[in-house]
């Protein structure tokens, strides 16, 4: 991917990094101090060197595609350390402050963290919050998080929202068993989870209540090892317990439910440089999960 974009001048390519980061070609042009024409050029100039489409143009900003997300994986290291190291400062340097990140327990613990855990090496401070997407996307609106990794895509103009990575959804239990008769365990009271897979996979409305609510994933998944009932999860979380046979499916469609996971950020985008790169690296990271 990397040589498409080999003669790509300086200028170019921050000005990439500042429409991709800004999600819109206008604020992107502000955060550059350029004209929104140039900045238009300058994209264009980018799309034509590579024979690939950059960014989607979206009623409001503008969407990044799949070589968007590769691009700036690889970019914005560099161009954020060349912008530092040109900066003069005449007081010592202070650590930029820790980078807020908010999402569901389980994906945080097994896909993000692994992922981060360079960048902490690196110096970079992190404060994770885990908890549900409504309580979450309304903490992010307040200022309380900088990014968010959310099941659901938000509504409104203020934050913007990237697919992140696809989970497919599996239906499971320690040994065979009949759903409409044995314990459902359920991440939430109102089931959304196993509600969405019954729809898809079966087309009609689950009656079932739960008889066990444990708000995080793992928490689920060890009841159901434990014999406790059945549910629906992530095939990422129990990849392993069915490959052991831990774990049993109870049922195969062709056609498994899908769910995308946003990264979600405020169209305000503040003035740290390492929730850019939080941003860009889980960007680069979630095509892999």
């Amino acid at each position: 991917m990397a040589d498409r974009f080999s003669n790509a001048g300086l200028d170019q390519l921050r000005t990439f990094l500042a429409v991709y980061r800004a999600g819109s070609i206008t604020a992107g042009a502000r955060d550059v101090g350029l004209s929104q024409p140039t900045v238009t050029s300058q994209i264009q100039a980018l799309e034509q060197q590579s024979g690939r489409q950059l960014f989607q143009r979206m009623p409001r900003g503008v969407q990044p595609t799949a070589v968007a997300d590769d691009l700036a994986a690889r970019v914005a290291g560099p161009l954020d350390a060349l912008a530092q190291a040109l900066t003069p400062s005449s007081t010592p340097e202070v650590p930029p402050e820790p980078v807020h990140l908010a999402g569901p327990a389980e994906l945080l613990a097994l896909r993000v963290m692994p992922a981060l855990a360079p960048l902490v090496n690196r110096g970079i401070r992190l404060r994770v919050t885990a908890g549900l997407a409504d309580d979450l996307l309304e903490g992010l609106r307040l200022g309380r998080f900088d990014l968010l990794i959310s099941p659901v895509r938000p509504r409104g103009r203020t934050l913007l929202a990237t697919p992140l990575t696809d989970e497919e959804f599996v239906l499971v239990a320690a040994g065979p068993l009949d759903p409409e008769q044995a314990p459902l365990i359920a991440y939430a009271e109102d089931l959304p989870i196993v509600r969405r897979y019954w729809r898809h996979v079966f087309g009609r409305r689950l009656t079932t209540s739960p008889a066990v609510v444990i708000p995080d994933l793992r928490g689920v998944l060890a009841a159901v090892i434990a014999g406790a009932g059945w549910s629906v999860l992530p095939r990422y979380l129990c990849a392993a317990e069915l490959a052991s046979g831990a774990l049993q499916l109870l049922n195969d469609p062709e056609d498994p439910p899908i769910n995308t996971g946003f990264l979600v950020r405020r169209s305000a985008t503040g003035t740290n440089p390492h929730v850019h790169l939080v941003h860009d690296t889980l960007l680069g990271e979630g095509r892999t999960w």
